[in-house]
């Protein structure tokens, strides 16, 4: 009898069968990471309209050019990626509340925005820089000297 002709007539098993155990977990796992990338987009989407708007980069801008800011955190300063708040839009008209991380090369710290658009132009209410640990708020809308 020929060991490579058996004589069992017996299918060999099929690629599922044989491999099953690692296909099944690569599949669940292929399925998190398509659902996480979909979250990750959306999130960074969110993000983007965030820091596009004309409150977020004015007030950024303020901030990385005011020396007292300069001074406590150090330059270059850097809005962070995790912006909370809102902006609501609507003709002329608009709203925005933005809380932005900073960091600057000697420390961190957040600058909290609140404006409001009237007839296409944003007037600021609230332009706080607040640095991470010990330090008194730096206002931003103070009379320039």
């Amino acid at each position: 009898m020929d060991p490579r002709h058996p004589t069992d007539s017996t299918p060999a098993p099929s690629g599922w069968a044989r491999h099953w155990k690692w296909l099944v977990p690569a599949g669940c796992l292929t399925g998190l990471a398509g659902v996480a990338g979909f979250i990750a987009l959306i999130v960074s989407l969110v993000f983007g309209l965030l820091k596009s708007t004309t409150p977020y980069k004015e007030a950024l801008a303020r901030a990385q050019r005011d020396p007292v800011v300069i001074g406590r955190l150090g330059t270059p300063i850097q809005g962070g990626f995790l912006v909370s708040g809102n902006v609501s839009l609507s003709g002329g008209t608009g709203e925005a509340r933005l809380a932005i991380p900073l960091q600057g090369s000697r420390s961190s710290g957040t600058l909290y925005v609140e404006a409001r658009q009237k007839a296409g132009s944003w007037t600021f209410s609230t332009l706080t820089v607040r640095p991470d640990g010990p330090g008194e708020p730096i206002s931003l809308l103070r009379p320039s000297l």
